[in-house]
């Protein structure tokens, strides 16, 4: 049983590790304001799904250390995720137009030109190209 009292005190030393605010933890994790407002009250318990964006937004949280205080914060190491078969790996920067290395990776891994209506490639400024299929 997860004592909301002291998860409350984990979770401000994890909002003080990282030097941010109630609000920007919310936003990070994508839970409303309130919610953490209220499980640093002690008013909630945390629920499974808010374990889990915890410890998706800040790989260095331990489950346990979170759920019950045992081990360590931050992780002493961080362990490798095997990786998984992705379709597009990143390569060195290449001269060739997004769509021709689109359609080189499509077609590597056996994807038909004609089931693609559209490509769109979001960038990390927030913008985006859209490809439409001619």
């Amino acid at each position: 049983m997860v004592n909301v009292e002291e998860f409350a005190e984990r979770l401000n030393i994890i909002m003080n590790y990282y030097e941010i605010s109630a609000a920007l933890f919310a936003e990070k994790i994508d839970v409303q304001r309130s919610s953490i407002s209220h499980i640093l009250s002690g008013r909630n318990k945390p629920s499974l799904e808010f374990v889990l964006k915890v410890l998706k937004e800040f790989p260095e949280v331990e489950l346990y250390w979170l759920l019950n205080g045992t081990g360590s914060f931050p992780k002493t190491e961080i362990k490798k995720m095997t990786p998984t078969p992705t379709l597009f790996k990143e390569e060195q920067p290449s001269e060739k137009k997004p769509t021709e290395v689109v359609t080189e990776q499509l077609t590597k891994n056996n994807v038909k030109d004609d089931e693609i209506d559209r490509i769109v490639i979001f960038f990390k400024d927030g913008t985006f190209k859209n490809y439409k299929q001619q």
